[in-house]
């Protein structure tokens, strides 16, 4: 300040507006106008209506990080990008992990339902083994009822109360499952049949069952009991064997010399006195 601006002791006012409000043209830098005694000097903008500065810029509003920003500023910028590219990185390796984990949950899920889907079928197999084993033991046991049944009607004594009786346990054991096979002239196989007979027959090109003497029964694949049959093979029919003729018979005649009738070791005691 002067010194009569001092010794006044009243505020100065000195304007600097780069237009000047009279003649509208620009001031030179450092030119103001006269100081107006009773003003106070510049002061700061106060609140949100700020006084812009020239050229139209506001105290109170932050330029662009420029050529010309302060330090502090483009730190602050560093920083933030450096944040952002973090929360990248670790929002990438939050869905690496996310992705890592569904497909091994995946996969335990398509294990544990594989495992689920074979563990119901064997004890669903398991479950029809077990009922075929107990409904074999069970028509096991009728089956010499069932032949004592075909004797009774092979002898046509299977008649009155008793044929209905019959005709309902065999309609019974076949709805069960109950299978009878066996028939002549059907080639003989030892998984099925078995041979209590066997005889020779030019009739036949290979072993052939010619005769079932007892029916065969199955259960599903399951043999209960083989067909019991006659067996004949190709080839000619055996004679039936002739008895030994004794010596006494009148074949032996000619074991003994010719005009004499003494038993053989009597003629040889006569040979040898000769």
């Amino acid at each position: 300040m002067s010194s009569q601006e001092e010794t006044n002791g009243k505020p100065v006012i000195r304007d600097l507006r780069r237009i000047d409000p009279a003649t509208g043209q620009v001031r030179d830098p450092g030119q103001g106008g006269p100081a107006q005694p009773g003003s106070r000097g510049p002061s700061k903008p106060r609140g949100k209506h700020a006084a812009s500065k020239p050229g139209g810029a506001s105290f109170g509003a932050a330029g662009p990080a420029g050529p010309g920003a302060r330090p502090g500023q483009a730190r602050a910028g560093t920083d933030r990008a450096g944040a952002d590219r973090a929360d990248e990185a670790a929002r990438a390796a939050e869905l690496q992990a996310a992705e890592q984990q569904l497909a091994e949950r995946t996969a335990d899920l398509q294990r544990v339902t594989a495992e689920y889907a074979n563990y119901r079928k064997r004890v669903e197999r398991d479950r029809a083994a077990v009922r075929e084993q107990a409904v074999a033991n069970v028509l096991y046991g009728l089956v010499p009822v069932l032949d004592d049944i075909g004797r009774a009607r092979e002898h046509e004594e299977l008649v009155g109360g008793f044929k209905s009786v019959a005709e309902s346990l065999e309609a019974a054991v076949t709805k069960l499952g109950l299978q009878s096979f066996g028939e002549d002239g059907e080639p003989f196989d030892p998984n099925v049949h078995e041979a209590l007979m066997h005889s020779y027959s030019p009739d036949v090109t290979e072993p052939t069952c010619v005769k079932i003497l007892q029916p065969g029964y199955r259960v599903g694949e399951r043999i209960l009991r083989p067909a019991r049959v006659e067996v004949a093979e190709p080839g000619e029919a055996e004679a039936p064997d002739e008895p030994d003729d004794e010596p006494g018979d009148a074949g032996g005649v000619h074991h003994q010399p010719s005009g004499s009738g003494d038993a053989p070791g009597r003629q040889e005691t006569s040979a040898d006195d000769e």
